[in-house]
């Protein structure tokens, strides 16, 4: 391979449980694939964005995994799946399945801007595991039944229509996964801040991610009011946070032409 530059531009904030790290990898392995010729360019003249055939994101996401190792250690695979695969992913002792057809659910993500390690994180959970063995194995089995009950109130909204009753499900669970978490060892101050500030204004939070600080989720109720979120938002960043309202589950790693990125992006790159 000849000589190169690779410029590097990311709306997402590095250390924050966002996967950044991943994403990073997962367009490097794809570019660098591609330039290389590993793989072929999938973007037609015309086209505005295109994305690699199955076969192709398989070597991809093997070795954007592999830059997960440099970074990470022993990490799960799970964000650099995702980031190449899109979506919603199930983890269930190390394999990694697709989910079909998630639901679309619209969250609240805040960045409490409290800089934590993976790394770092993932040991104190085992130290954690070789102190209390039988408590961590229970705390570890209910979160596995509150994934499993939570795939379920999924299936049933991608299903049919999603009902009311699915997102006071969801709300619970999330109250519960988070209080999980946080025995696991796993929590932070910021964390439950930001979970008491959004219950304030009638809305269920837990982290993302490691934990330890770095970002956190709400779950937007479609039946909510533009100005309770803004109220909601407002208050978060009165405390420091960043706050911005997405969705849940997007397409994975895509190629696209200069012409169809967003002005803003051009900008950026342009300026580096």
């Amino acid at each position: 391979m000849p000589s190169l530059d690779i410029v590097v531009w990311s709306e997402l904030p590095p250390g924050a449980g966002l996967g950044s790290s991943a994403a990073y990898n997962v367009c490097l392995a794809a570019a660098l694939l591609t330039v290389c010729e590993e793989i072929a360019n999938p973007l037609k003249d015309g086209e505005p964005v295109s994305r690699w055939t199955a076969e192709d994101l398989e070597l991809i996401n093997k070795w954007a995994f592999q830059g997960e190792k440099v970074i990470h250690g022993n990490p799960s695979g799970v964000d650099n799946a995702v980031s190449t695969w899109g979506g919603a992913l199930r983890y269930q002792q190390g394999k990694i399945s697709p989910l079909k057809s998630p639901p679309a659910l619209k969250i609240l993500l805040t960045n409490t801007k409290v800089p934590r390690s993976t790394k770092t994180l993932m040991a104190r959970v085992q130290n954690r595991m070789l102190k209390f063995p039988e408590i961590m194995a229970s705390l570890l089995t209910s979160i596995d039944a509150i994934s499993v009950e939570c795939e379920r109130v999924l299936g049933e909204m991608a299903a049919a229509a999603p009902a009311p009753e699915h997102y006071l499900v969801l709300e619970e669970l999330i109250d519960m996964n988070q209080h999980h978490l946080n025995a696991l060892g796993v929590g932070h101050a910021s964390l439950d801040q930001l979970c008491q500030v959004a219950m304030a204004h009638g809305l269920h939070s837990k982290l993302t991610g490691a934990g330890g600080g770095g970002c956190g989720i709400t779950l937007l109720r479609p039946d909510l009011e533009g100005s309770e979120v803004e109220a909601t938002k407002q208050a978060l960043t009165s405390y420091g946070f960043d706050c911005w309202e997405t969705c849940i589950g997007a397409p994975g790693v895509s190629i696209h032409s200069a012409a169809s990125l967003d002005v803003a992006v051009r900008q950026a790159l342009d300026g580096l």
